[in-house]
């Protein structure tokens, strides 16, 4: 788990300076048609990073966990990211997702294979949520231009 880690670490520093960079209409306009704003995208990255925290905590804990779904759409309108200001949800996202490299690196390899339901979805494994975890915010960051 520590590659992963690392992975993330590395994407996290290559991702944050041009996020920083970003101000004004960059960061309210629809990244894609009809789609969200980077404000938007970036908050639901915070949720995923919340979400996952406590998956990857509980599922050390425990010896099978089940989680309830995430409305996406309803956390992101409720948590309003879209009036939020910029720099916060760039500096929250970049310490949240620093930390989860942290607790990343130091999951249990006895636990890597702790069986995990999320809603209804088929059960996988705490190693397959951490290296998902991954692979969903780089997805969203190349969504927004903000990873290769």
């Amino acid at each position: 788990m520590k590659e992963l880690s690392q992975k993330l670490l590395s994407v996290v520093d290559a991702a944050e300076p041009k996020l920083r960079h970003l101000s004004g209409p960059e960061t309210t306009q629809p990244t894609l048609k009809g789609g969200w704003s980077c404000k938007q995208v970036l908050g639901h990255l915070i949720d995923s990073a919340s979400n996952n925290h406590q998956r990857f905590v509980r599922a050390t804990l425990q010896d099978a966990l089940e989680f309830p779904g995430y409305d996406q759409d309803g956390n992101v309108r409720v948590q309003e990211f879209q009036s939020a200001d910029w720099l916060m949800l760039v500096n929250l996202w970049a310490a949240y997702n620093r930390f989860l490299a942290h607790v990343i690196a130091k999951l249990p390899a006895s636990k890597l294979e702790t069986m995990c339901t999320v809603a209804t979805n088929d059960p996988v494994t705490l190693r397959f949520l951490a290296t998902d975890y991954v692979d969903h915010l780089l997805h969203h960051l190349r969504q927004i231009g903000m990873a290769e």
